[in-house]
């Protein structure tokens, strides 16, 4: 699945090289009820040609009609949209604002190089930070090395992260799976289910996921997994649950969880242990009993409750914070 932002930077990339200034607008901040999130893209030219979105029509029509009119010629702009405090009176229809990093890039070899690190970023291949320092200069590239949240704004520094768009694999079919599965794909989860068992692949009709006949492990080692992928194993089958956790933890997966009771996973990690000879930093990285507290007790709930810790994680939250 390629994403929206990985096509906006591929786009904008192909203009450069043309040599046609590109503007490219990123959404740092959104108050109330906003269409786009922080971190959203667009890049424009100035012939009024796009890819991306803002806000799905409003705030893109006059940006663009602005940049026509010969407006945003300085390298870098902070605009505020939806509350008529900019120059513009533009209100978005369900009421919010939103703050949009506007810079134009010249066709050189410096934003060329820049443009293609963010590509790099967002195939997979690793994480970075787009990091200014306020008044806005030109920002840093610089590598990402924890989990937080697209955008973040502290004191006179502002950072938007740049990385894979988010995947969940999940080992073997059982009816917590298809819940988890159903939830991650309401999250914009890129889902893919690994299921080598050939009577239970029936059971997948979820839309917008896909279906990997082969087992988990196998697909993981053979680079299924990115800096953006969390892993779940939800089929109380150790044969499964504990080969994925072998090669889950030898990946660069933000996230790796496996159902059971607390007893369960106390014999998990003592068998992983034993076994793979995996030590105590190593056996930390496992989830296990896998998701939130919420006393949960149906597979829906259940479900909910690992998804909700897959979230936290992502957004750097700390457990001890829910």
């Amino acid at each position: 699945m390629q994403s929206l932002d990985l096509q906006v930077i591929q786009q904008a990339i192909v203009w450069l090289s043309s040599g046609q200034p590109v503007w490219l607008c990123t959404v740092v901040a959104s108050f109330g009820s906003s269409p786009r999130p922080p971190g959203a893209l667009l890049a424009a030219r100035a012939d009024g040609t796009s890819c991306g979105s803002l806000s799905g029509g409003c705030i893109e029509d006059d940006f663009l009609q602005r940049v026509a009119a010969g407006g945003f010629a300085e390298p870098i702009a902070l605009v505020r949209y939806g509350d008529g405090s900019d120059a513009t009176q533009v209100r978005l229809p369900c009421g919010g604002v939103l703050e949009v990093l506007v810079e134009r890039l010249v066709a050189d070899a410096h934003n060329l190089d820049h443009l293609r690190r963010l590509e790099s970023a967002l195939l997979g291949k690793g994480r970075l930070v787009r990091q200014w320092q306020l008044p806005f200069a030109h920002p840093q590239l610089l590598e990402d090395n924890q989990q937080g949240p697209r955008v973040e704004r502290c004191g006179e520094c502002l950072r938007v992260r740049f990385g894979a768009a988010q995947r969940l694999i999940i080992a073997g079919v059982s009816s917590v799976a298809l819940f988890c599965a159903q939830f991650a794909v309401a999250l914009d989860f890129e889902v893919i289910i690994c299921e080598p068992r050939e009577e239970f692949q029936r059971d997948v009709r979820v839309d917008n996921v896909r279906l990997e006949p082969i087992l988990p492990a196998r697909y993981i080692a053979e680079g299924g997994c990115h800096y953006g992928t969390a892993v779940v194993a939800l089929t109380h089958d150790p044969r499964l649950d504990d080969l994925t956790m072998m090669e889950a933890v030898r990946s660069p997966a933000f996230y790796i969880g496996v159902m059971g009771s607390q007893k369960t996973s106390e014999k998990r990690m003592e068998r992983l242990h034993r076994i793979a000879g995996m030590d105590a930093a190593t056996l930390g990285r496992i989830h296990a009993p896998i998701g939130l507290a919420l006393g949960s007790k149906t597979p829906a709930e259940i479900a909910l409750a690992v998804l909700a810790d897959i979230v936290r994680v992502r957004n750097g939250v700390d457990r001890g914070r829910v």
